[in-house]
């Protein structure tokens, strides 16, 4: 089986992942990972699937095309060489860093440089922006895994010196830590 990338895009509303894996399991896909979000009511989806031999990616595309585009959505495909042997990943200390603050340009550049100078690996970011001063307004949740080389207590002061420059406050803790705190 082939595998292939499917991104789906477009004005938010109920049903569309419902539409999107009706679509793939008809045609004999499996959806082996999805991840979907609404960002300022736009729907973004992403789906790894394996698809059958016989089902080109050009007959999917056109599939989904159909189907999607009453709805209002985007179709973007693409295939990839699934790897012969499972690569593991990097061994790595997982964090959660939170930032709030006043809204401005910059603000996720100036976190993000701060984490890739330090070969931090963000995995999820999600940043909610409603403007204005009110710090509860405007949110930036990184989850970062760190290599355990990395001189972890300068990766906290500089990410701290950087939060300051930018007017924000800034919460870092190690994932199981957040975890354990924030268990329901």
């Amino acid at each position: 089986m082939d595998k292939a990338i499917i991104a789906i895009l477009g004005h938010d509303r109920p049903g569309i992942v419902a539409a999107v894996s009706k679509i793939l399991f008809a045609r004999d896909c499996n959806i082996e990972n999805v991840s979907q979000t609404t960002l300022q009511f736009i729907f973004a989806g992403i789906f790894i699937i394996s698809m059958p031999a016989d089902l080109s990616e050009e007959s999917l595309r056109q599939t989904l095309t159909a189907a999607l585009a009453p709805l209002g959505l985007d179709v973007h495909i693409t295939l990839f060489e699934a790897m012969t042997t499972p690569v593991s990943p990097p061994q790595s200390e997982s964090y959660i860093v939170t930032t709030k603050g006043p809204d401005r340009k910059g603000l996720v550049a100036g976190i993000s440089e701060v984490i890739a100078r330090f070969e931090g690996n963000i995995t999820n970011l999600q940043a909610v922006f409603k403007g204005g001063d009110d710090p509860g307004d405007n949110i930036m949740i990184y989850e970062v895994d760190v290599p355990p080389q990395t001189d972890q207590q300068a990766l906290y002061q500089e990410l701290k010196k950087r939060a300051q420059e930018l007017a924000l406050d800034i919460d870092i803790q190690h994932r199981n830590i957040f975890e354990a705190i924030h268990r329901i």
